[in-house]
């Protein structure tokens, strides 16, 4: 997986990739999620479930939990189907709109009483 950054846009990066790795495939991260966005979460999950408590003796323990946890995760991550439509957007987004129209008269009619 690469961002959309110059240097893996188009055909060229693809090419370059397989000739370096034939079995690979170059797969770009959507424009409005960032692979900076999904490397912030993996860590922030690192952080959450495997380095903390800080409760380490010395480095070996950190890079054993370290592998565990890899193992673990590889063995019981799923991959992601996004199923929220643009049709699942509009109706939210007309959701809000009205939430936020009602709270506007409550806070109307709050004030003129």
């Amino acid at each position: 997986m690469v961002d959309n950054g110059s240097s893996h846009r188009g055909t060229k990066a693809a090419d370059r990739l397989a000739a370096a790795f034939p079995n690979a495939v170059l797969v770009h991260t959507p424009v409005h999620a960032s692979w900076l966005n999904q490397v912030e979460i993996y860590f922030s999950v690192v952080q959450r479930k495997v380095v903390s408590p800080n409760d380490f003796t010395n480095l070996t323990q950190v890079r054993d939990r370290l592998r565990d946890f890899e193992d673990r995760y590889n063995a019981t991550a799923q991959p992601f189907q996004w199923r929220f439509t643009t049709s699942d957007l509009d109706d939210l987004l007309a959701r809000l709109d009205r939430h936020t129209t009602d709270h506007q008269e409550e806070s109307s009619a709050a004030q003129s009483d």
